[in-house]
């Protein structure tokens, strides 16, 4: 009978013992159970959202600059009327004017308007004055009518003539006399042998730069 309650003893220290380990067991486990199930997706999330705050912080840092286009400022100029109200706007250049005068023949007239520098002026009334054309051409305007007179100090000025284009022949006398009202020299006005061929313009009005 002793034995019986000796060996019953044991089996239940045994059972005791063996109940404690498979609660430190399931313990550890417990324990060990939130390192082992973190997701492996989330490591990848975050390596992707610090990616693009790189690539959001390199494009805040070295932004594509944009090349602005700035049109260029229309200069205005004023002008000084003289003979008929007429506009700047709609002038031939002196490029495109000197193509009009190489069409024309001696007798062939044409309206047109023409911005270009004047050269030289009358210096006794400013009742003429040479307009610059391209490869040293000149274009000798007159006043239609000796209607009225341009300042003689106007040389270099830019100037807006408006009226009538026509190829003319000047003679040697008419030559000698615009060479003596432009004040060349006895010598280059005796020079003038031959009558010459010009690009003549009688203005009605003309815009000469303030």
């Amino acid at each position: 009978m002793k034995n019986i309650f000796v060996l019953a003893c044991s089996l239940m220290v045994l059972a005791s013992c063996a109940d404690k380990k498979n609660e430190t067991e399931k313990v550890e486990e417990t324990m060990e159970t939130p390192t082992d199930s973190i997701p492996k997706t989330d490591s990848v999330a975050v390596a992707s959202v610090e990616t693009e705050q790189v690539a959001d912080l390199e494009k805040n840092t070295n932004p594509e600059k944009e090349i602005e286009v700035v049109p260029a400022k229309e200069v205005k100029v004023e002008y000084a009327s003289f003979g008929d109200k007429i506009a700047a706007d709609k002038a031939l250049t002196k490029e495109q004017m000197l193509q009009k005068y190489k069409s024309m023949k001696k007798g062939d007239t044409i309206a047109v308007k023409f911005k270009s520098k004047i050269n030289s002026v009358c210096k006794k009334k400013g009742c003429w004055m040479k307009m610059e054309l391209p490869n040293q051409a000149e274009s000798f305007v007159r006043f239609k009518d000796y209607g009225f007179f341009v300042p003689l100090n106007a040389d270099s000025q830019e100037a807006v003539v408006s009226g009538r284009a026509f190829v003319d022949e000047v003679s040697v006398a008419e030559l000698k006399h615009y060479a003596k009202d432009g004040g060349k020299s006895q010598a280059e006005i005796d020079k003038i042998t031959e009558p010459k061929i010009t690009y003549a313009f009688q203005a009605d009005g003309v815009l000469i730069s303030k």
